[in-house]
């Protein structure tokens, strides 16, 4: 799981930010995309 720690002189949309980019890094939200809806193996 991905983790941000906010910094004392950071703001929330900063921090929003980098956390999107570590998840988008770790391929997180393309993983959950993927996994959206079940696929029957055929």
């Amino acid at each position: 799981m991905s983790e941000v720690i906010i910094h004392d002189d950071e703001n929330f949309e900063r921090a929003l930010k980098r956390f999107k980019k570590k998840c988008e890094k770790a391929g997180i939200l393309s993983d959950l995309r993927k996994h959206r809806h079940y696929e029957k193996p055929s």
